[in-house]
Parts: structure tokens; C-alpha cells; sequence
């Protein structure tokens, strides 16, 4: 029986009962009776040579090649998201409705909780040959972008009322028409930004086996590079427009229609096996995410109203996309080798034991080549994305050194930080028997915004101290004021 047979699930295959979250990625299906003992007889020779063979081997320029020009493109999208949150930012929907500012990480988050993780099980799903049949690649395809849309859809609606209770509790004041608003272009955008991109992120997955490119270092880079400019342009156009147009009825309406369809994608994905399961199990890392997102974008929502921390805005979508991205190529990969090459609840001999941060970067294996590879993408990538802002004449900060120092450090603390939790995450989650393609990069880029939101925050607010510091300017150019 060739690997491609024995890899192929489908319906009939796993039923209801007994699916585990790890086994719609493995390279083997369930065998039963004589069936299994011929395959033991089989797989004990030659089994592990097969997977040894078919996992992609890189070499460090190989990975750092394939890594650079999505990473590059990512974070050209996160500069773009910048820009445009630097103008937004004083439309009067955003003026007068500040809980926008805490729905923005909560929604630029959903790239983590949603599109990176579609793009890291079908990254997954490729390696291990769960994408060579038609049939069931397909079936993956629409069960995952089904569920997706249901989670964009209950994760935009919690969004809206975690931002309506962040707003209300150091305020002290609730507007029903803030809030009704806020749930409708929370929705809106959650449902048709996640659509868009769930579409671009399976074409470059099928473009990525069709060309032989490893999806795990491309895929989530490139699911975040449009993700940020997306999903914070339809959510500019779409709350300035309710708050500008609409009579106070509209905005109910347009919740209400994105709500109603949720049962229709909740039929559509219950029809494959990977997603049934998790459409049950799987809300458990988004909605925590999307908490962990929330408290970032408190954060933001205060610190863009401290005229001593002018020109935080810009910045806080590149550090904290740039963060996530490459966080979740780690956890992507991580995730693909214990695919293959250890069975579910057990992990290598180096992951067992305490957790030491120089496990993580000290070693010769292909994971502690990537993390060394991302880590050294920090600096020269951020100091491009900060010089780019800067020809765009965007922000209002001056390049000083010490403003690129403190920042630079911000980001690489960051990034360290991020790599180390991915590290004993996984496989602590691989242990406990989850699939990390589906539990961890939503916790890791939810905890990527909140560090990189915190720790812009704290080193704006220590340039302040220091003296090196610019004024927000009192005005914009007319075009720019309003859309």
C-alpha cells in the first residue's frame, strides 16, 4: 500500500467517533486486524526511512531564500496597515467612537487566529501527503474555509463586546448606538476580510506543492502580508460609513444578515471530518486570543489619545505583525516535524525535561536553525520597514539613533520572547495530545500584539522621559481628514 493510499481520510473512513485532533494531519490512518499487522511488518523497516525521506530537507540560506521575500512582503503589508491606521485614525468614526482602537489588534488578530492557522494545517496536510488526492484535498479545502467563517463571524462579535466593555469599565458610560455600531462593522469585517484571504491563502498553498516551495515558510508570512491592510481598510470604511450614513436600524441589519449565516457554514463544515471536530474543539486558543488581543488594543486606545506618545500608531501594526509572522513560521514548523516523525503525546528527547531558553536557539536540528535564522530577520528587517515609514513620510516620529535603538531593542525582545514561549508551547501542546496547527499560533499572535503593543507603549513613553520626542502635528491636509 503506497504512502499516498494509506494517507487518504475520508468520510466513511472516520464516521463521528473517536477523531482526534492530531489524526487529521498524520501520515497514517487508523488500521484495524490483519490489516495492521501487515502494515507493522511493512512500516518497521521502512516506515521511518519513508518519512525521513519525504520531509523537506533545507540548508540555513535555503530556508533563510524561501523565509525572506514573504517575510519582506509581510512586512511591507504591515507598514501599509500602519499608514493607513496613522490617517484613519482621525476620521470622526475613530474620533468620536475611540473602542475602534481596541477592535483593531482584536481583528488584525484574527490573521493568527484564523488565516495563519488554515495556512499551518494545510501546510501540515501537504507535507505529510494529506493534499495528494483531489478528492480529499478539496474536501480539506472547503471544510476549513467553512469554518472559518463561523469563527470570523462569533470571534467579530465577541470582539465588538469585549471592546464595548474595555470602553465602558474605566469610563463609566455606555452608548447603545456605539455599541450596536461597534458589533455590526466588527462582524462586517471579521466575515469578509477572513473570506478574501482564506481564498488567497489556498492558492498559495496549491501554488507552494505545484512549485516545491515548503509551505510552512511561506504560507503564514504571505496570509499576513495583505491580512493587516485588508482587514483595517474594511474596517475603516465600513464603521465611518455606518457612523457617517446610516439610520440608527442599518447597522442592526447588517449584523444580523452576517449572523444568520453562520448555521449555513456551520452544515457546510461539519461535512469533513477535520473541521467537524474541530468546529466543536477548536474555539477554545481564538477566543483567548482574541481576550489577550483586546487587553493590546486598551492599551493602543490609550496611548494614541497621550499627546506624548505621538506617532505610536504607525508603528504598532509593523512590530506586532512582524512579530507574529515569524513566531507562527516557527511554530509551523515545529509542528510539521513532530508530524512526522513522533506519534501523538510523545516528543523528541531534547523537548523533555525543564525548559531552558538556550534550547531553542543552541543545537544543530532543522527547528534550531530556523529559530536562529528569524531571530537574525529582526533587525535588518525592521530597520528597512522603519526607513520605508520614514521616505513615506509617515509618523511623526524623527529616526533618531537612540529612537532606533530603543526600538530595535522593543523588537527584538519581542521576537525572543515569542520564539521561546512557541517552543515549549508546542510541544507541551503536541504532549497533551492537541494539534499545535489549530491551538498554538492563535496564542502566539495574540501574545505577540500584546507584547509588541506593551512594549512600544513603554519605550515611547521612555523617549518621552529622555527628552527625544516629536509633537503630534495640530493638523492634516484637508483629502486626508475624512474619506
Amino acid at each position: 500500500m503506497d504512502r499516498t493510499s494509506r494517507s487518504s481520510v475520508t468520510l466513511s473512513d472516520c464516521g463521528d467517533g473517536g477523531y482526534s485532533e492530531t489524526e487529521p494531519m498524520l501520515a497514517e490512518r487508523r488500521l484495524s486486524g490483519e490489516e495492521a499487522e501487515e502494515d507493522d511488518k511493512v512500516e518497521g523497516e521502512e516506515g521511518h526511512i519513508s518519512a525521513v525521506q519525504n520531509l523537506p530537507k533545507e540548508s540555513p540560506l535555503a530556508m533563510a531564500l524561501q523565509i525572506l521575500v514573504p517575510f519582506l512582503l509581510a512586512g511591507f503589508g504591515t507598514v501599509s496597515a500602519g499608514m493607513v491606521l496613522d490617517i484613519v485614525q482621525h476620521w470622526e468614526a475613530f474620533q468620536y467612537i475611540t473602542e475602534i482602537f481596541i477592535l483593531v489588534p482584536a481583528l488584525l488578530g484574527l490573521k493568527g487566529n484564523l488565516e495563519m492557522t488554515l495556512a499551518s494545517r494545510l501546510s501540515t496536510a501537504v507535507n505529510v501527503g494529506k493534499m495528494d488526492s483531489p478528492i480529499e484535498k478539496w474536501n480539506l479545502i472547503i471544510g476549513n474555509l467553512a469554518l472559518k467563517q463561523v469563527q470570523a463571524t462569533v470571534v467579530g462579535f465577541l470582539a465588538a463586546v469585549a471592546a464595548v466593555v474595555l470602553g465602558w469599565i474605566p469610563e463609566g458610560k455606555f452608548q447603545m448606538s456605539h455599541a450596536v455600531l461597534l458589533c455590526s462593522s466588527s462582524v462586517a469585517t471579521a466575515f469578509i476580510a477572513s473570506l478574501l484571504q482564506g481564498i488567497i491563502m489556498v492558492g498559495v498553498i496549491v501554488g507552494s506543492k505545484k512549485t516545491g516551495i515548503n509551505p510552512d515558510n511561506v504560507a503564514t508570512p504571505i496570509a499576513a502580508s495583505f491580512g493587516d491592510l485588508i482587514t483595517l481598510a474594511i474596517l475603516a470604511w465600513i464603521s465611518q460609513g455606518l457612523y457617517k450614513y446610516s439610520y440608527p436600524y442599518v447597522s442592526s441589519l447588517v449584523c444580523a444578515f452576517f449572523m444568520c449565516l453562520t448555521p449555513l457554514w456551520m452544515v457546510i463544515s461539519s461535512k469533513h471530518p477535520a473541521s467537524r471536530t474541530l468546529l466543536y474543539s477548536g474555539w477554545e486558543p481564538v477566543i483567548t486570543a482574541m481576550v489577550i488581543s483586546s487587553i493590546g488594543g486598551l492599551i493602543l486606545d490609550k496611548t494614541v489619545s497621550d499627546p506624548n506618545l505621538a506617532g505610536i500608531v504607525v508603528y504598532t501594526p509593523v512590530i506586532n505583525g512582524i512579530g507574529g509572522n515569524l513566531v507562527a513560521i516557527q511554530s509551523s514548523r515545529i509542528s510539521t516535524h513532530l508530524h512526522f516523525h513522533c506519534a501523538p503525546g510523545e516528543v523528541p528527547d531534547e523537548a523533555k525535561g525543564c525548559y531552558y531558553p538556550c534550547r531553542t536557539f543552541c543545537g544543530t536540528g532543522a527547528n534550531h536553525r530556523s529559530a536562529q535564522v528569524l531571530l537574525l530577520l529582526v533587525v535588518p528587517g525592521h530597520l528597512i520597514f522603519l526607513y520605508t515609514i520614514h521616505l513615506m513620510k509617515s509618523g511623526h516620529t524623527t529616526l533618531t539613533p537612540i529612537f532606533m535603538s530603543v526600538y530595535l531593542a522593543a523588537a527584538m525582545l519581542q521576537v525572543l520572547l515569542l520564539l521561546c514561549i512557541a517552543d515549549q508551547m508546542v510541544h507541551s501542546m503536541w504532549r497533551s495530545g492537541k494539534d499545535p496547527d489549530s491551538f498554538s499560533i492563535p496564542y502566539l499572535t495574540a501574545l505577540g500584539d500584546l507584547l509588541g503593543t506593551a512594549l512600544l507603549a513603554l519605550s515611547f513613553h521612555f523617549l518621552w522621559l529622555i527628552g527625544d520626542q516629536d509633537k503630534e502635528p495640530v493638523s492634516l491636509p484637508s483629502d486626508f481628514s475624512h474619506p
